[in-house]
């Protein structure tokens, strides 16, 4: 095997931007460490049905994105140009707003279809940089990034360790893959996609619960809630632009190379 060339100044450039994205948190990250116990404490105030409708939210919410993700992710072209950011921050916003509205009613209703929007601004940054969705592995990856940047309650390090989170998520995203590529119907109780969904569902939960305690406040309302939703589309649509950049550098240059260099820059 030929030794792997280091990467040139550009390439080195772009993975010092996807680094800084990946390893400091992103605004929707910081008021969520800001606000800490509190929001936990009031989080677990709430009556029983209503954390179970947090809970069942998220899960719906993964389940609606994983529906997407399989089956209509891969239709129009791919690599190649911009992603259409605008787009789909808009269309979240104006869900946001519905949804904050109605309160935490609401969100059962908003948050599959803001997450959806999401994750299609996600394939769209992962087009851009040359991914093609016409494979399973590359439409689970994109569920995946959902999981990227949000800190689990077990988490030691005020970093992600982004590396050591993409190897384990790599290795749930390829047995779901190879769990759907073996002609097997997508059922969402089968053990491959339960992991998968459960990685992300640990992180994505984190966000979820922040930003039903912000649709609490009736203050806020409709306002309130297009303006959490613009934080957390923001947050991913930057989190995919470096998580699909890393990925490409990797395709062009290796693992090894490439995880080197991130270590350094």
């Amino acid at each position: 095997m030929a030794e792997l060339s280091p990467l040139p100044p550009k390439d080195l450039a772009e993975l010092a931007r996807a680094k800084e994205a990946l390893e400091t948190p992103g605004l929707a990250i910081r008021l969520a460490d800001r606000l800490g116990r509190p929001v936990d404490a009031l989080v677990q105030r709430l009556p029983e049905g209503a954390r179970r409708m947090l809970s069942d939210g998220t899960r719906s919410a993964l389940e609606a994105a994983l529906d997407v993700a399989l089956r209509t992710l891969a239709r129009g072209p791919h690599g190649g140009g911009a992603a259409a950011d605008w787009l789909h921050r808009t269309a979240v916003v104006i869900t946001g707003a519905a949804g904050g509205a109605a309160g935490l009613a609401g969100l059962a209703v908003e948050l599959p279809i803001s997450t959806t929007v999401m994750l299609r601004s996600i394939a769209d940054h992962a087009r851009a940089q040359g991914e093609d969705l016409s494979l399973v592995a590359t439409r689970l990856e994109c569920l995946a990034v959902f999981a990227y940047g949000s800190r689990a309650p077990g988490d030691d390090a005020a970093e992600s360790a982004y590396f050591a989170l993409r190897a384990a998520l790599g290795r749930a995203v390829a047995q779901a893959a190879e769990y759907l590529g073996s002609g097997a119907v997508a059922e969402r109780t089968a053990p491959a996609l339960v992991q998968l969904l459960g990685r992300v569902a640990e992180r994505f939960g984190v966000n979820v619960a922040n930003k039903a305690v912000a649709q609490l406040v009736p203050a806020l309302g409709a306002a309130g809630g297009a303006a959490v939703n613009a934080i957390f589309i923001d947050h991913y649509q930057t989190t995919a632009r470096a998580h699909f950049a890393v990925r490409r550098l990797v395709r062009e240059h290796g693992e090894d190379a490439v995880r080197r260099a991130y270590a350094t820059v």
